[in-house]
């Protein structure tokens, strides 16, 4: 069996105020061009398909039209949301999906109640849960559970994965790198799990969250984003797609596909008296840029960069010790604020998209 592993597209990721789903959605047609091509009999797809709750329409029919295409190569897929994704829509999405062969889970469940599928192989399926969802499970078939969120993950780790062929989870697995633009909050020691606390039973472990591609145990594997999702993404960084063998015995062989997916990110760190000389460099460069700038930068300085180079998105001051580029913290406050709106029972108020885009008016990222 041939399976493609895949996560983290993040369609509708806005990157100061450029949409990124056009660059995604093109990666997603050449992943079924692969499909096509390397005769692939599953796809799995391991969270993290949008990049917050509420999306443009252009943003889900990308989505959609990748699974119509793999319905139309006769096949299947496995989905699963991650902690960017609206639990809820994808469960509805997924009753409609899975008539065109796509078994799609927004809720975690319990053996019994769909966590484990066969299609076409037995896998086992674990989306996204916070701390306050998974005490959901406490007084469920598991028992009472008494202890933090890494015991409780590899109970129902455990759970799923007692004979199963595959396991899909969206998770972090304790002191594996981070690819850039994850968010902090869910990548801390209290959501991180022990890597020997990942079944041994399956025999491949298809994981989502981590941007980087990277092997994280003998069967496990994080696929890593399709593009370059944020500055703090270096070009370097591995990322794609994995193609997954199977044969009828022993482990699982491994494939990265590193597709040139999307436009490139670039940081440059320079000095004022540096942007006459290299401004034609900037003018040319095919991505989008970042320009931290050592020193006093006038307003009307920062304006004529904006217009006169069109990859140009942020110019933020250098620190002086040091070339390290300041923390974003951009995407955590988005992050924390759909938090409260959860809590407090308002998420359907279209509140999170404006406060977005008055944290990018207080950074100064041009419209």
């Amino acid at each position: 069996m041939r399976i493609l592993h895949t996560a983290d597209w993040h369609l509708g990721k806005l990157l100061k105020g450029v949409d990124r789903t056009p660059e995604v959605a093109q990666a997603l047609e050449e992943l079924l061009e692969i499909v096509k091509k390397e005769r692939v009999d599953l796809v799995l797809v391991a969270g993290d398909l949008f990049d917050r709750p509420q999306v443009s329409v252009e943003a889900e029919e990308a989505a959609w039209r990748f699974f119509l295409g793999l319905y139309e190569l006769k096949v299947p897929a496995l989905v699963i949301a991650g902690n960017h994704d609206s639990r809820e829509r994808l469960e509805v999405h997924g009753r409609v999906l899975e008539r065109f062969g796509v078994v799609v889970r927004g809720e975690a469940r319990f053996r019994k109640e769909g966590g484990v599928v066969d299609h076409p192989v037995r896998a086992g399926l674990l989306p996204f849960l916070s701390e306050r969802r998974i005490l959901d499970f406490q007084d469920g078939e598991l028992g009472e559970w008494r202890g933090q969120y890494a015991e409780r993950m590899e109970k129902l780790l455990r759970h799923l994965t007692q004979e199963e062929e595959l396991l899909l989870a969206h998770l972090t697995v304790e002191g594996v790198k981070a690819g850039g633009g994850e968010f902090e909050f869910y990548l801390s020691n209290s959501y991180a799990i022990p890597r020997q606390a990942l079944p041994k039973l399956p025999r491949y472990i298809a994981l989502g969250h981590i941007h980087r591609q990277a092997q994280v145990a003998e069967n496990a594997w994080y696929s890593g984003s399709l593009i370059q999702l944020d500055f703090g993404e270096g070009e370097e960084v591995p990322r794609g797609a994995l193609l997954v063998e199977l044969p009828e015995r022993g482990p699982a062989r491994v494939f990265p596909v590193p597709g040139p997916w999307g436009k490139p990110l670039r940081t440059f760190r320079l000095r004022p008296e540096e942007l006459d000389r290299r401004h034609e460099e900037l003018r040319r460069f095919g991505g989008y840029i970042r320009l931290l700038v050592e020193g006093y930068l006038a307003p009307e300085v920062k304006e004529r960069l904006y217009q006169d180079l069109p990859g140009l998105l942020d110019i933020q001051p250098l620190q002086t010790k040091g070339l390290e580029a300041p923390v974003e913290v951009l995407e955590d406050e988005v992050e924390a604020y759909r938090r409260y709106l959860q809590g407090a029972g308002r998420e359907k108020e279209a509140l999170l998209e404006r406060f977005r885009q008055v944290l990018m008016e207080v950074e100064g990222a041009p419209f």
